[in-house]
This record gives C-alpha cells, sequence and structure tokens, in this order.
C-alpha cells in the first residue's frame, strides 16, 4: 500500500545530493534546515536561514544569512571516519514524514577495513516551541567492538557561497553543553545557540569539551561491542536580536529549561502541534495517489514557512530550503502562497500582510525617488522593505559580462497585487481591525502611486503606463501591458470603495487616516477620473487582449518548433531574441482572469486562453504559470489542460523538473497548486457577498475534501463522484 504522508528515497543517489536537500528541509515557520548528512558529504550545502535574519553583500545587496551548523556530526568508528563518499553503502533509505515533520535516514555502511554498522539518524525542528531543533543518531556495529567517538558541537564558520556574514562574539562550553554568539557585519543582528549532547550506551562514557574559536565541540566516547546499540542526542537553541534584546541569555535559558525533557518529550510535543496543522490544512484526494502526496508535500512546505510568532517578515520565493533567489520576497507571496494561508491559516496571513504594512516607509521612499506619490513597494523586498533587486548579475554563460536587471526598476504590478492580496484577506476573514489600522492604509497609498504614475495620451484620450514589465518577464519595456493597466484600474477603484466604507464604519478612524496620509477629497476624484479612463487593449472584433502595446505585431514562433528541447524559450533565443517573439514566460491575461474575472467579458475568455495558451512556455518558462492554467482551464471546460497543468506543478520539485529544486522550493509553485485544487477543481470562488462552489473533479478523482475558513467559521468541503457533486 502506497503511504501517502511519506516522501521517500530508496537509494543515495549524489547527483540529486542538492535536489534532495531541498525537499528533505525541516523547518518550523521560524528557521528551515535543509536536508544536508549530518555527517557532511562533499558537494553538500548545510544551511540553516532564520526568518528576517538578513546581511548585505555586494551585488545581490541583502541575502538570508546561512547560520551557524547545527547537524554537524563526526563520528569515528574504531578508529575509522564514517563517511559516505569511502567505503562500501550497503542499504540507504531516506524518509520524511509530512505529518509530523520527522527526517529520517537508515543505511548500513561497510568501513574501508570491512567493519559493518547499521546507523539511523533522525531530526526535527520543533513547531511547539520554534527555538528548539532536535537531532538524534542510533549506531549498532554488527561483526566489530570498539570505540564509537562522536564529535558535535556549532560550526560557527558557515558561510553563504563563500561569503562570510558573521563576526564573533563569544562562545564557551561547560559540562555536555556549548553555546556560540555571533552578530551580522553590516545589519548587526545577533544570534546566539546552545546545544546539549547526550551519549545512551551500555558502556561507560567518556566526554570533553573543545573551546576551538568560532567552533565549541562537544566530544563523547563509549566502547560498543557488536550488536550493542549506541545512541546520540542533540538538542539546539536559537535566538536572535529580532527574537530579543539579550540571545545568549535567552538561548541557553531555553537550553536549560530542556534538560531533564530528552527528545521524547519534546517529540511528543512537537507531534501534537503537527496533529493540529493537518486538521485544520489537510486535503484529501482519493483515487490519484500522486497527486495526493504531492499536495501534502507542497503544504508541508508552506506550514514549514509559514511566521507564526512574527509580524516583520515574509515568505522568500524560495522558502527557508535554499539560496535561491538570496531569501528575497516577491508577488509571489501574495498571489500565490498567501491565499493558502488566507483560507486555511488566516493568523499567518495577517503576519504576511503586516509585514508589508510594517515595510511601508520603505515603499514611500522607493515611489519618491522615482518621482511618485505614495508607496511603490520594491519587486524584492528582503529585511527593511527597500528594494533589493540586484541592477546587476554576472552572465551564466559569460563571467566577464553583465546583465542588467530591470525588474526592480519597472515591474511595477507588485504594488496592486499586495492590495489585492489585502482585499482577499478582508473579503475572506472581515478582520475589521486590520483593514482600519493597517490594510487600508496599504491600500490607499500604493493607491496614489498609481494615480502619480499614470501618463495621459492626449492622442488616445486615455491614461497608460509606459516602459513596465508585466508578470511575463520575456518582455521588456513595454506600454500598456494588459495585467498591469488593469489591476491598476481595480485597484484604483476598490481604493475609492475603503474610502467609502470607513467613512460609513468607522469615521473616525478614518479621518485620522486621511489627515496622517494627507488624502483629500479631489485626490479621490482623480484617482476615479483616471481609473475610468486606463488604456484597456482589447480588440473588439476577436475579443483578444493584447498582452502589451504591440505584442501582435511580434513573431510568432510556435513552440512545438522547438522541440525536442530541455530548457527555456529565453535560453534559446537569448534575453533581446526573446523579447522579440511572441512566446511568453507566463501567461498575463490568463492570471487576470483569473484575479480579476469581472474585467473581461465571458465571451471573451476562451478565445484569450487559447491563444496565449499556445505561446506560454509552461514546461520550461516560469513555475508560476502551471498552476494558474490549470485553475483557467477547469473553469473554462478543458480538463485534459487543466489536469496537465496541475500535474506540472505538481512535479515542480518532487521531480525536479526546471532542473533548479537544489535551489530551494518553488514556494508560488506550492501555493499555486493548494489554488489549483480548491480553486480550480474544488470551484471555490469568493466575492464581497459570500462563497461558492462550482466543483469540476478530473474524472478518475473519486473524492476531494478540504477546509477553508470564511469569517471565522470552518467550512468542511467533500466532494465525490465524476460530476465533483457533494457538500
Amino acid at each position: 500500500m502506497v503511504d501517502l504522508w511519506t516522501i521517500s528515497e530508496a537509494s543515495f543517489e549524489p547527483r540529486r545530493l542538492r535536489h534532495n536537500e531541498t525537499v528533505f528541509t525541516v523547518g518550523n515557520g521560524y528557521l528551515g534546515t535543509r536536508g544536508a548528512f549530518e555527517e557532511a558529504y562533499p558537494g553538500d550545502q548545510r544551511t540553516t536561514f532564520v526568518h528576517g535574519v538578513f546581511d548585505n553583500l555586494p551585488i545581490f545587496f541583502s541575502e538570508l544569512v546561512n547560520f551557524p551548523d547545527w547537524l554537524e556530526l563526526e563520528i569515528i568508528l574504531a578508529g575509522e571516519h564514517f563517511d559516505l563518499a569511502e567505503g562500501k553503502l550497503l542499504s540507504f533509505e531516506r524518509h520524511l514524514d509530512l505529518r509530523n515533520g520527522l527526517l529520517t535516514r537508515t543505511l548500513r555502511w561497510r568501513s574501508p577495513a570491512g567493519r559493518t554498522t547499521r546507523m539511523e539518524f533522525r531530526r526535527f525542528a520543533s513547531l511547539a516551541d520554534v527555538h528548539a531543533a532536535c537531532l538524534q543518531a542510533t549506531l549498532t556495529p554488527e561483526d566489530y567492538s570498539g570505540k564509537i567517538e562522536f564529535r558535535s558541537g556549532l560550526d560557527g564558520g558557515t558561510d553563504n557561497l563563500s561569503f562570510k556574514h558573521w563576526d564573533w562574539l563569544g562562545q564557551g562550553t561547560e559540562d555536555q553543553t556549548c553555546w556560540l554568539h555571533l552578530r551580522t557585519h553590516s545589519s548587526q543582528i545577533e544570534a546566539a545557540m546552545a546545544v546539549r549532547l547526550q551519549v545512551e550506551s551500555g558502556a561507560a562514557v567518556a566526554t570533553e569539551n573543545w573551546d576551538v574559536h568560532a567552533h565549541p565541540t562537544l566530544a563523547c566516547s563509549t566502547d560498543a561491542e557488536p550488536g550493542q546499540t549506541v545512541r546520540l542526542e542533540k538538542i539546539v537553541s536559537i535566538f536572535t536580536g529580532r527574537d530579543t534584546q539579550d540571545p545568549l541569555s535567552a538561548a541557553r535559558k531555553k537550553l536549560a529549561s530542556l534538560t531533564g525533557r530528552n527528545w521524547d518529550a519534546l517529540w511528543r510535543e512537537h507531534a501534537k502541534a503537527w496533529k493540529e496543522e493537518w486538521r485544520r490544512c489537510d486535503v484529501v484526494i482519493e483515487g490519484d495517489d500522486e497527486a495526493q502526496l504531492a499536495i501534502r508535500f507542497n503544504i508541508y512546505h508552506l506550514l514549514i514557512a509559514g511566521p507564526r510568532y512574527d509580524e516583520h517578515v515574509n515568505i522568500g520565493a524560495k522558502t527557508l530550503s535554499g539560496y535561491g533567489y538570496r531569501g528575497h520576497a516577491f508577488w509571489d507571496t501574495e498571489i500565490f502562497m498567501l491565499p493558502f494561508f488566507t483560507f486555511t491559516r488566516p493568523e499567518i496571513a495577517r503576519n504576511l500582510l503586516s509585514y508589508r504594512y510594517h515595510n511601508l516607509p520603505g515603499a514611500r521612499e522607493k515611489a519618491a525617488e522615482n518621482g511618485f506619490k505614495g508607496a511603490q513597494y520594491p519587486w524584492e523586498s528582503a529585511g527593511d522593505g527597500r528594494e533589493v533587486t540586484p541592477t546587476w548579475v554576472p552572465n551564466p554563460n559569460d563571467r566577464t559580462r553583465m546583465i542588467r536587471i530591470w525588474t526592480g526598476d519597472i515591474e511595477i504590478h507588485i504594488s496592486a497585487d499586495i492590495a489585492f492580496a489585502a482585499w482577499q484577506y478582508w473579503t475572506a476573514s472581515h478582520d475589521e481591525e486590520f483593514l482600519v489600522e493597517r490594510g487600508a492604509e496599504i491600500i490607499l497609498e500604493t493607491a496614489r502611486f498609481w494615480a502619480s504614475r499614470a501618463e495621459w495620451n492626449q492622442k488616445r484620450g486615455d491614461y497608460e503606463f509606459k516602459d513596465v514589465i508585466g508578470p511575463d518577464e520575456y518582455h521588456d519595456h513595454v506600454d500598456n501591458n494588459a495585467y498591469t493597466n488593469l489591476m491598476a484600474r481595480w485597484h484604483l477603484r476598490l481604493a475609492r470603495s475603503i474610502v467609502d466604507w470607513l467613512k460609513e464604519h468607522h469615521p473616525a478612524k478614518a479621518a485620522r487616516l486621511f489627515e496622517k496620509i494627507d488624502l483629500k477629497e479631489d485626490n479621490l476624484e482623480r484617482w476615479q477620473q483616471i481609473a475610468d479612463h486606463i488604456y484597456r487593449p482589447v480588440n473588439p472584433k476577436t475579443g483578444l487582449i493584447e498582452q502589451f502595446e504591440g505584442y501582435f505585431k511580434r513573431k510568432d514562433v510556435s513552440l512545438e518548433s522547438l522541440e525536442p528541447r530541455n530548457e527555456s524559450a529565453q535560453s534559446l533565443f537569448g534575453i533581446d531574441g526573446a523579447n522579440e517573439v511572441q512566446i511568453i514566460k507566463q501567461p498575463d491575461v490568463a492570471m487576470l482572469m483569473y484575479l480579476l474575472p469581472g474585467e473581461l467579458e465571458p465571451a471573451y475568455a476562451k478565445v484569450n486562453y487559447d491563444y496565449y495558451t499556445e505561446r506560454t512556455d509552461l514546461t520550461f518558462g516560469s513555475s508560476l504559470g502551471p498552476s494558474i492554467q490549470a485553475i483557467m482551464a477547469t473553469r473554462l471546460g478543458t480538463p485534459g489542460q487543466a489536469y496537465e497543468n496541475f500535474i506540472r506543478a505538481a512535479r515542480a520539485d518532487l521531480e525536479d523538473v526546471r532542473g533548479n529544486a537544489g535551489d530551494g522550493i518553488h514556494g508560488a509553485s506550492a501555493g499555486g497548486l493548494w489554488q489549483a485544487v480548491v480553486f480550480g477543481f474544488g470551484g471555490l470562488q469568493i466575492s464581497d457577498e459570500g462563497w461558492t462552489l462550482t466543483p469540476k473533479l478530473p474524472a478518475h478523482w473519486k473524492r476531494l475534501a478540504f477546509k477553508f475558513v470564511w469569517r471565522g467559521e470552518e467550512v468542511k468541503v467533500d466532494l465525490k463522484g465524476e460530476d465533483g457533486a457533494g457538500h
């Protein structure tokens, strides 16, 4: 019987090392630790990232900082170092239990000298106490007797792909514990970690403390006979200056409080917390084992990235699972990941949106620097909400040349995306406190930016947005991108309705807010006037929306003519070449139809979907595209295409379909997959008036069940049968 809760690896394949490190990441919404081996392996990426701990780096400006390695465990068996790169691996299995975030690795290893040892490694990052993580190693000699030695501690020599961010402040060892105190170079964030090591054996255990600079180490040794088990437990506590003024004291106190609470006690609390998460968030699919396992895998990775106790952090595009995009947050959070939290864990959604509220000063600063009013959110955001998109990056094909990155300058739709997420959260939650105290200010200040950014086209008699990049990043420096224009129009109209709502329901607070942001009635009148006259590029004869002005004049190249291939169209044509053809990275118009179904006449939806689907690089373009295509295909009655794109999204990380999963989880694809199930096949749609279900299950699905939260009440959906009828 297939285990639909476990991601498994039946053999060790070094070529998949980095990919599987990503897949087997453990985390708890505070930290994420990649699935590197405890004993290390050549070429591995041993990273632990903690939300919000960024430091500056040339070119990339700011990146999440790799924490000291708490996994490290040197094992010496009768004088021989355990190393999978040497000796012979007789058996190997690795399992990630999605129910509880437990990562287990079991193996039998024969040393170069011919000694055979059975080993099991287990680890988890506590969901019940996010500042604690646990590791356990169990060793059993099979055909020899001798000394078993462990050397483990905290390796402060870690770097970010060769760049070191930490300055040493102090360290110490005492009994079976050690601690390390560091501070980042430029952001000046302190961090402290403390570790306790315990070894259980049938023989006496000798211990030593090695006070090595920046690498305090605990050493334990014991004797073992064939068939006799030796077990090591390592518990680590982690705090930063973002959590407390004295992270070192907090880390040491936390570790001391865990004295006497071994793995089993910590595990029970952790497993209980996970049980509650899955009670609220699980999706059940019967009749499709691949889909069932994939949706749970992607939900797991969303849950271990979602900040439960911190409203000053966001989720990066690669979550906390890899170096990709240096931990920066994009529109991926608000449009792709945040709906999952909005409808299952609204507390986390509120934290993520609050991050944008707290970073309004950075957005206002960017708008002002660009000569605009209001708040312009950065395309890439890190610690303080200022723009951190690199301006230049090395050309991967020619390291002597640099590539200019324009997204931070002109991919402006993110401000409307954030407003949309705030509106969606408000619609689903009716969290008035958030809307009044935070959400309204986000929506109004970003609306002010749109009004400032719009340009009047005297010849046509309308407003336009020139020199932009839409979601389709194969085409830059375009005018009147349809997604950008119509999201801006929707946004300006939303802002006007929010003002009216505030005046009616919270007049005193509305007055204070309007005074704070200097919002006057003539501002609102101008917003309405701009919204009513924004250029809308629709061909009245065909019903086609032109993705951007001049798109239809670009060379029309068939994607089929490029096959066979294993790289994106942009890689084949080059950056400039891709800009000259109609092939697109991701479907702007389909995304627009999904988010704002009222912006396009229903009769025109199918013709636009068909036209742009033929031209979208869904296999090798953006990982953000397939899930949205799946939803639109479901709504437009093309179930074959819907399921094809759903599976494409489902395999993004599990099968590494784009060859870059080693950089970290595709967080947007994970969130998009949940949306494809719930909003696509499940048919959930929401509006100010309420929610509706129009399910369209794949023919082979026997059942689809999920829950969502609607204005404080949990709604259970259980759909059965080929027609999706259910309750």
